[in-house]
């Protein structure tokens, strides 16, 4: 019986729907995305859960949809392919053992995920995406459900994102650059007989709850939103998916993630995409300040403070966002280990659409990976082409990357700064979604 409930569900994946609206003798209408109609905008704020890899609210696959709007599902296929090449600096090589400047180069395949999103009863989201790219508990990308009393007032329990930084909190499908900010990724550096505590500023994918909304000054759509988003995680990160927490011996709390993000948006409801070739035409702006704790991170041995600023706007067939971010890890107790340290980054990137099908982009990536404490920053500009077969729902991504080191005090912590990170990266990547 489970065999067919699977061969079931995978045939109704691949049954091809018609273009047209249409309903069938049972009531389920399937819709096809409209880009013109007159209230776009208000179904989006509805029925686009933001699940992080594509909205239901789009012309890539289908949707079924009851004809009272109560009940939607919407299963969905997402796979990126890349050709990368990287070149590494001299530094940290030894010939002795023929390492080579050209390491981790090839292919790879991110992401393959298979997924469904929808609602049910008009009140309750839900989402569940497996990466068969992945391994161990990353495996599972997503798994949550969203209830939702009032647009401004929603609980979301599961593993999602966790509400830092505009760079992870984009749609999958819809970023600028194939590869996220340097300064979000790469390892901090601390002194070497500590550093085997290296966390990365980034955070992104967790388990936890949160509570969020966004409330509107009126029921215009461009009129002026408040978004915000509060809760706690593990902190363990997107490859943990039990609980492996205890009590912090030094706060005397919970040994969890808690973080929070306010922003504003003045024109209206902001999408999470930083290039969508079916919205060309409109505006929206988005500033946002988020913020957390990660008591006794990384093997209980460190408290992580974050602080983050963002801006975006679309404006027509132009994309523009920067944000910055600071990062404070002091030891915990146990370590006996003095001193705290201070790490900072922040990036700025602009697309613009010159077709609907060619979107071209710069992104100028700073990181202070050594610590406030010592001269040095690394700068990373980087530059990416994204073309669209949008009969298809192809996408082909061009990018490439160059990381530079300025104002470092000595020639040895110039070189001992970007250890693990390509001096030149190209990367070349194929992206699909149904």
């Amino acid at each position: 019986m489970k065999k067919t409930h699977i061969l079931l569900l995978f045939a109704m994946m691949t049954v091809p729907v018609s273009a047209e609206e249409g309903t069938n003798p049972k009531g389920i209408t399937f819709e096809k995305y409209n880009p013109k109609s007159a209230d776009l905008r208000e179904q989006t704020d509805r029925i686009n859960m933001e699940n992080g890899v594509l909205g239901i609210a789009d012309d890539r696959g289908f949707t079924l949809q009851s004809r009272d709007g109560r009940f939607i599902f919407k299963p969905y296929l997402f796979m990126q392919a890349r050709g990368q090449f990287n070149y590494y600096d001299d530094e940290g090589l030894d010939k002795a053992y023929n390492q080579d400047n050209v390491a981790n180069s090839g292919f790879s395949m991110p992401y393959a995920i298979l997924g469904f999103t929808g609602t049910t009863f008009g009140r309750l989201d839900y989402n569940v995406s497996i990466n068969a790219a992945g391994s161990g508990g990353g495996v599972l990308q997503q798994g949550w459900v969203d209830y939702r009393i009032s647009p401004a007032a929603r609980f979301r329990a599961g593993k999602f994102k966790t509400p830092f930084f505009h760079a992870y909190l984009t749609t999958l499908g819809e970023t600028l650059f194939p590869c996220l900010p340097t300064s979000l990724t790469a390892p901090i550096i601390m002194p070497y007989s500590l550093n085997a505590v290296t966390p990365a500023i980034g955070m992104g994918f967790d388990l936890g709850f949160q509570f969020h909304g966004k409330a509107r000054l009126n029921r215009k759509p461009d009129s002026w939103m408040i978004g915000y988003e509060v809760g706690l995680w593990n902190g363990s990160g997107g490859n943990v998916n039990t609980a492996t927490k205890t009590l912090s011996d030094d706060a005397h709390i919970p040994a969890l993630l808690y973080a929070g993000r306010l922003t504003f948006m003045p024109w209206g409801n902001m999408p999470a995409t930083q290039g969508n070739n079916h919205m060309l035409t409109g505006r929206h702006m988005l500033f946002g300040v988020s913020g957390g704790i990660n008591v006794e991170s990384a093997s209980e041995s460190t408290n992580d403070t974050r602080v983050g600023l963002e801006w975006s706007m679309l404006y027509g067939r132009w994309y523009a966002a920067a944000e910055g971010y600071w990062m404070h890890v002091s030891f915990t107790s146990r370590q006996k280990t003095d001193g705290s340290f201070n790490y900072w980054g922040a990036y700025g990137q602009l697309g613009y659409f010159f077709t609907k099908s060619l979107q071209c982009g710069l992104r100028y990536d700073l990181l202070d990976r050594n610590g406030s404490g010592r001269d040095g920053i690394l700068n990373m500009p980087a530059a990416v082409v994204n073309y669209y077969v949008n009969k298809c729902n192809l996408k082909l991504s061009a990018m490439y990357q160059y990381t530079g080191r300025y104002g470092h005090a000595t020639q040895l912590d110039r070189d001992n700064d970007d250890l693990g990170l390509s001096t030149h990266s190209a990367t070349l990547q194929l992206q699909y979604c149904f």
